[in-house]
């Protein structure tokens, strides 16, 4: 989603956030962090990394004017003026602070930042980075003791792993202000996104694809798989990657045509389509264009796996679609009285 090659740290500020449902109080800096050049050459990737990979973007919300959204006001405020940076990012911790009703919120330091030069779609721009640290892990630190070196345990913030964080570009489209965000640890969905940063997705054809590949997976649980079993959900979920893989945009009704070879799964389908939109609260859309990237990231997350209770399993390549139908067979065996799958091949791997 984002390039940080040329990406640049200007100005940056810590603070500590407490939990307000444990009557905690949070700790405010007053100044700039001052790098040295080996601690600024590892938080700025530890900061931008996580986004690279991004496939989705949000816009701000708010049910009566997106002005009125917190992090847009303070955010926009600070690319107008950056001389407001320090005062608007106590700004946002107290309004993070605001939205820990729950002795799940964890407390932690939160990393405020102005970078510049970001690339996003082929753009130079400015974002605002607010980063929640929730985990630290410890480490061994060895000192001299006069004559002898010695080991104490510490406790520090890893590298490997960002816990929460947003980057609120300085570009907008039709629907406003660019939104990134990732939360490696969802323990509550509506905390971060909805209540402290209060966006919704972008309409675009990465949350089409999103929406319509959900649908699919979860008609291949809910549906195909009690009814047909594992190996016709398999056989669904590759032809559904096919297809998406073949077709630079999606036609609802050539889906099915494509995919279903008998008119009763094409009602099935269309029955749990307007099921899923009731009960997800989304709308389908019938045709739209094909994201690469989503659908990469997607099919990763498909079951094609058969797993027998005789401590065997069967893994299919999601990207196989005829690979089930050719060279898999189902049967029952009257001796054994037990079910087997057939599998042909011609040398192992």
């Amino acid at each position: 989603m984002i390039k940080r090659t040329r990406a640049e740290i200007s100005k940056c500020i810590i603070h500590k956030v407490a939990n307000k449902y444990n009557s905690g109080q949070n700790a405010l800096s007053e100044n700039l962090i001052r790098f040295d050049e080996e601690s600024y050459e590892l938080l700025l990737p530890f900061l931008l990394k996580p986004f690279g990979t991004v496939t989705q973007s949000y816009r701000f919300n708010h049910h009566a004017d997106i002005k009125l959204n917190e992090i847009n006001k303070y955010t926009s405020d600070i690319f107008e003026n950056e001389e407001m940076f320090i005062e608007h990012s106590k700004n946002i911790v107290n309004h993070l602070y605001e939205q820990s009703n729950s002795a799940n919120i964890k407390t932690g330091d939160v990393i405020v930042a102005f970078f510049d030069g970001l690339e996003y779609k082929d753009v130079l721009t400015e974002a605002i980075g607010i980063f929640k640290i929730e985990s630290k892990v410890d480490f061994f630190q060895t000192y001299l003791d006069d004559t002898s070196y010695d080991v104490v345990v510490q406790q520090g913030i890893s590298t490997k792993k960002l816990d929460k964080g947003c980057l609120i570009l300085n570009s907008s489209d039709s629907e406003g202000t660019v939104v990134l965000s990732v939360d490696n640890n969802n323990y509550d969905a509506q905390y971060w996104i909805r209540n402290f940063l209060n966006v919704k997705y972008a309409d675009d054809r990465n949350l089409h694809t999103q929406n319509y590949l959900e649908l699919c997976k979860d008609f291949s649980e809910e549906v195909i798989k009690p009814e047909f079993g594992k190996q016709e959900q398999s056989t669904f979920l590759a032809n559904t990657v096919d297809y998406f893989k073949e077709h630079e945009s999606v036609d609802y009704h050539s889906f099915k045509d494509d995919v279903f070879a008998e008119d009763k799964h094409k009602d099935m389908f269309e029955d749990y389509k307007k099921h899923f939109e009731k009960l997800n609260d989304v709308l389908i859309r019938n045709n739209f264009e094909v994201s690469d990237a989503v659908l990469k990231k997607e099919k990763s997350k498909f079951k094609t796996e058969i797993k027998l209770d005789t401590n065997i399993q069967i893994k299919i390549d999601v990207d196989a679609p005829d690979a089930s139908s050719e060279y898999l067979e189902r049967g029952y065996d009257e001796d054994k009285k037990m079910k087997f799958y057939k599998v042909y091949y011609n040398t192992e791997k």
